[in-house]
């Protein structure tokens, strides 16, 4: 028994530690290019937009809403140019244009499918 545990604490000391997604820190942003309102419509025709505000650091104030009446409001912490809010994630591709990715779950089936679409600073 004692050769087991030998090998399994062997194991922990030599296994990588898991980095996560990402390695980087948290870095302020520039606050002139997240401030304002980014607009887009997902394929099925249901148009968002994602209000940004108050950007000091890496944190800010996010409101986001949909036609179909879906409101979230959230202070969010921006890293690796992304942030999420609810079941969406906003990610600044480059300055003024985002790529969004939200889950959408049917409540009847409870099938989840995965909305992208692109947003522009409007």
């Amino acid at each position: 028994m004692a050769d087991f545990f030998t090998i399994l604490s062997n194991s922990y000391k030599t296994a990588p530690t898991p980095s996560g997604p990402s390695s980087a820190k948290y870095v302020p942003v520039d606050p002139a290019n997240w401030t304002g309102t980014f607009k887009g419509t997902y394929s099925t025709g249901e148009k968002f937009s994602f209000q940004i505000s108050d950007v000091q650091g890496f944190r800010a104030k996010v409101r986001y809403q949909t036609d179909k009446g879906i409101s979230q409001f959230q202070d969010v912490l921006i890293k690796d140019n992304s942030f999420r809010i609810g079941d969406s994630k906003f990610l600044m591709k480059k300055i003024g244009h985002a790529q969004i990715k939200t889950v959408v779950t049917n409540p009847q089936t409870g099938a989840s499918t995965l909305n992208t679409a692109y947003a522009d600073l409007v």
